[in-house]
């Protein structure tokens, strides 16, 4: 039985008081807080075990090499990826998708192909296929949720062609918190020989990934998200095509072999792992995603579905509060807007209650443009969250919306 009250305990830096209140922290959409076990194992690393990997042949550099091929193995365990060596540690997801573009796209694409895309894109992920388009003469299709930010399987059918090179999605959108049905859309995609990239950032916290299942191409999420450290990501390719790719950088430990006329370089996944690695945030987000796996992710998702209901129904209750992204298939995230108020001026009084929340347009500019705002606030849950700081969120809500409108 999952007790978000006892995993609350895990994670020190909530028993700390903010403007002398409880800390609610509702913005791990943004960042998730970490558990004690994440960083005493960085405390460790640093402290007792530290030294670069691959090079040495002293004790340090091998229980550093050690420790940093086995947070491979967990990484690999957390997706379900067929092999380690399809596991490549990146500095963020973002940089994976980069890479994917970097390499994939650049030498696949071409003029008159298409790259799919949703219109509930994350900038890293809009943004990078935008730049890549711009150098292939490739075009980006784009196709549209519905009102209420439902997945529409007609509205991306109906934009799937066989000019259609790379679909490039994300699992959960960061503002509506739409679910998307990643294993029909890869099914689909393949069926016309297109290649698909998923971005789990959102997705990760709160589902259970399975790239065997979805069948992705690639796959990408941030550690600062599963409650691991900041400066680590990590990017799934399928292996066979992972060894078709060119490097994305180039420097240490990539190369097979290097002489003053050319270059070979190594198999996946050191290929593309120039450089010294984040070899401490490696090891940590090893940690985070173990401390995550000792949960059922069924129960985790059958607290959040609850916990979900629980704050639709009482931010519902808020007068001329709006809340944009009520797909039927949705994750932990609440972006909304209350009448007359602006989303700045709500965060400000909501901390000085001890609640932290998000505003802005979240990284996803287009899709609050085209929802009719600029700005928006929103809330997020992490597993530490519990039906008392969703009660207390909406108490502290409820006065600032008093404060702004003058009601008593």
């Amino acid at each position: 039985m999952f007790d978000a009250h006892i995993v609350r305990k895990d994670f020190p830096i909530l028993n700390r008081l903010i403007e002398g209140k409880k800390n609610i922290y509702m913005d791990t959409a943004a960042s998730a807080q970490k558990p004690y076990v994440l960083l005493k194992r960085l405390e460790k690393a640093y402290l007792e075990e530290y030294a670069n990997v691959h090079r040495g042949s002293y004790w340090l550099s091998e229980i550093a090499t050690e420790n940093y091929e086995k947070a491979r193995h967990v990484a690999a365990k957390f997706i379900n990826s067929e092999s380690p060596d399809s596991i490549i540690f990146t500095r963020s997801a973002t940089e994976g998708i980069n890479l994917v573009a970097a390499t994939y796209g650049l030498a696949n694409l071409h003029e008159g192909d298409e790259i799919l895309l949703s219109r509930a894109e994350h900038h890293a992920n809009l943004v990078t296929w935008q730049q890549t388009a711009l150098k292939t003469g490739a075009k980006i299709v784009y196709f549209d949720l519905d009102d209420c930010g439902n997945f529409v399987w007609d509205n991306f059918i109906s934009t799937l062609s066989s000019r259609t090179k790379i679909v490039a999605v994300t699992a959960m959108s960061n503002v509506l918190g739409t679910i998307f049905p990643v294993e029909r859309i890869c099914k689909e995609a393949h069926n016309i020989g297109a290649k698909v990239l998923i971005d789990a950032c959102q997705f990760a916290v709160h589902k259970k990934i399975d790239v065997q299942k979805f069948d992705c191409d690639f796959l990408a999420f941030s550690g600062h998200k599963v409650y691991g450290p900041t400066g680590i990501g990590v990017l799934y390719g399928k292996y066979d095509l992972l060894k078709e790719l060119p490097p994305y950088q180039y420097g240490g430990d990539m190369i097979e072999h290097v002489s003053y006329e050319k270059t070979t370089f190594a198999l996946p996944p050191a290929r593309f792992e120039a450089g010294t690695p984040a070899i401490v945030q490696a090891i940590g987000l090893s940690a985070s995603l173990e401390y995550i796996m000792q949960f059922d992710f069924d129960d985790i998702e059958k607290y959040e579905a609850e916990l979900i209901d629980y704050t639709t129904k009482h931010l519902l209750d808020i007068q001329g509060l709006k809340i944009l992204g009520t797909a039927k298939e949705k994750g932990g995230v609440f972006s909304f807007a209350i009448d007359g108020i602006h989303p700045q001026d709500l965060a400000f009084i909501l901390a000085k209650e001890g609640v932290a929340i998000r505003t802005g347009h979240f990284c996803a500019q287009p899709l609050v443009n085209i929802l009719g705002y600029s700005s928006l606030a929103r809330a997020s849950l992490g597993i530490y969250t519990t039906k008392e700081d969703i009660d207390d969120f909406i108490v502290a809500l409820q006065k600032a919306k008093n404060f702004f409108t003058n009601e008593m």
